[in-house]
């Protein structure tokens, strides 16, 4: 596997925390382990998710975030695909693709685009590109 590229991320240290969380919180869906979901989820985390389409649902609160999170994670048969990390202040976007079938078409790809605060995630709202 690849390293993640991530270029673009700034030096200050806001942008240097916001980084090493995200990359924290990107291990977790890489190596199928949420355990570490619990130390990088704020009590106040919100997530829109992809899904279902327009909008995609909306989780509040650390317990209702973690659910959804853990359940990804842990998908049966799927994969992702690292693309890129950049951090910016308290903002990042983690840019990845799913895998869930061997060609090309059992894929699709998307980014998340996160706040941090406190050293943990407080908002999250993930993207993927449609047909």
């Amino acid at each position: 596997m690849e390293p993640i590229m991530t270029s673009g991320s700034f030096s200050d240290a806001e942008s240097v925390q916001t980084e090493t969380i995200l990359e924290r919180f990107n291990q977790v869906f890489l190596t199928h382990d949420p355990a570490a979901l619990d130390d990088l989820v704020a009590d106040d985390c919100v997530i829109e998710n992809t899904q279902p389409a327009p909008d995609g649902s909306r989780h509040e609160g650390k317990a209702a975030c973690i659910a959804l999170w853990r359940g990804i994670a842990t998908m049966q048969g799927a994969h992702f695909e690292p693309e890129s990390i950049i951090a910016r202040g308290d903002r990042g976007e983690i840019r990845w693709r799913l895998v869930w079938g061997a060609d090309h078409a059992s894929s699709v790809r998307g980014v998340n685009l996160m706040r941090v605060r406190g050293g943990r995630i407080v908002e999250a709202q993930g993207y993927v590109k449609g047909a």
